[in-house]
């Protein structure tokens, strides 16, 4: 099936008795165990709500068909599911190779599983400087499909053909590009993992996270997240299945939306640069279904003083950092996300006290440009 009915369909939840085919909100913290345990679809006991729960299944079902994959799991948070990820595939000895610029939290996890005797390599974002970093000591490398936040797209499949030939595993983070742009499975990832925060439920109010792909590799990480306590509880998981419903309508508003912003900031004489895939994104941005995500990063000239008075002039774009819900929000990342970026790294990647990250919204999109325009008038 297509996507948007994918995601309206794609729990899989029918009952017959009732009649009823949107998933209920199990809040049950345990289930009868008996000697002939009750076992759930993936094939685990179903006896308790930290290992697994039927509104959660729901919609793991849905996601693992919005990606293509045959299984996934649905964590309290991105960096839970991150955090699965990195503990269940790596150990003493391997390595991980990530682009310099990627979450900075991500990144900073990874540096600290150096205690562990886990090797944290970097890369310049883009697709040549990876493929020349992967080596046979690599075990798993880690890219996100539109990088945060100066947006480079990176070859998924390039990287993954090259990853495999040295036998390393590679996941995706496909927050910002979303199933409705790019399915990295279909290209060659072997996991693809989600800020469920962010377009997945896209209405600002949940904060969940997932990982999917093959079933045999989602039982493993399964077991990670039963020991680490880190299951998406119910009421969140029906929150985010009800945001799925819309997710591809609203992505596609927003790269439309985004591509006229990005188009009035290149044209705006208070902009030093500005980054979006449409405009800049290069052959691999070609790679991209039907738009460009809804994300605009770009410089105001100056520096953190003028910055300061165009985030105060704002009057409907919030500042803050998340991105993909209803709401315009901007974020000022060498004081969010990527503060955790070291700072020749961040002089590097051009991330410097004159950039902003622009997640556009679902406000009519003469107004966001009207609110820019305000704002950019004050610097």
């Amino acid at each position: 099936m297509g996507g948007q009915t994918d995601s309206i369909h794609g729990h899989d939840y029918f009952d017959e008795g009732l009649g009823e085919f949107i998933p209920p909100i199990h809040l049950s913290a345990m289930f009868v165990q008996l000697v002939e345990a009750n076992k759930s679809d993936r094939g685990v006991d179903l006896k308790y709500s930290r290992e697994e729960n039927p509104t959660t299944r729901a919609l793991e079902h849905a996601l693992a068909r919005l990606e293509r994959g045959e299984d996934a799991i649905a964590l309290n948070s991105g960096m839970a599911a991150v955090s699965a990820v990195l503990l269940g595939l790596l150990g003493s000895g391997d390595a991980v190779l990530m682009p310099m610029e990627m979450y900075g939290t991500t990144l900073g996890l990874a540096r600290e599983l150096g205690k562990f005797g886990v090797e944290l390599r970097t890369a310049f974002p883009d697709t040549r400087s990876i493929l020349d970093a992967i080596d046979g000591r690599v075990k798993l490398v880690m890219i996100e499909s539109i990088t945060n936040p100066t947006l480079r797209v990176l070859d998924v499949e390039e990287i993954a053909k090259a990853a495999h030939e040295v036998g390393a595993i590679v996941v995706v983070d496909n927050t910002i590009a979303t199933p409705v742009l790019l399915n990295p499975l279909e290209l060659g990832a072997d996991l693809v993992v989600h800020s469920a925060t962010k377009y997945l439920s896209g209405h600002n109010d949940v904060v969940a996270g997932a990982v999917i792909g093959d079933r045999e590799r989602i039982v493993d990480l399964w077991h990670w997240r039963r020991r680490l306590g880190s299951i998406l509880q119910p009421m969140e998981a029906f929150l985010v299945m009800r945001g799925l419903k819309t997710l591809e309508l609203r992505v596609r508003r927003q790269c439309e939306s985004a591509m006229a912003v990005a188009q009035f900031l290149r044209d705006h004489s208070k902009v030093a640069a500005v980054y979006y895939p449409g405009l800049n994104g290069g052959r691999e941005a070609s790679r991209l279904r039907g738009g460009f995500g809804g994300i605009v990063s770009f410089k105001v000239r100056g520096g953190r003083a003028e910055v300061e008075r165009f985030l105060k002039s704002l009057k409907i774009i919030r500042p803050t950092p998340s991105f993909g819900g209803p709401e315009s929000l901007i974020t000022y990342p060498i004081v969010s996300a990527s503060s955790a970026i070291p700072e020749d790294h961040r002089a590097l990647l051009g991330i410097d006290d004159s950039l902003l990250r622009l997640s556009v919204g679902l406000e009519d999109v003469e107004d966001i440009i009207g609110d820019l325009d305000r704002a950019l008038s004050a610097v």
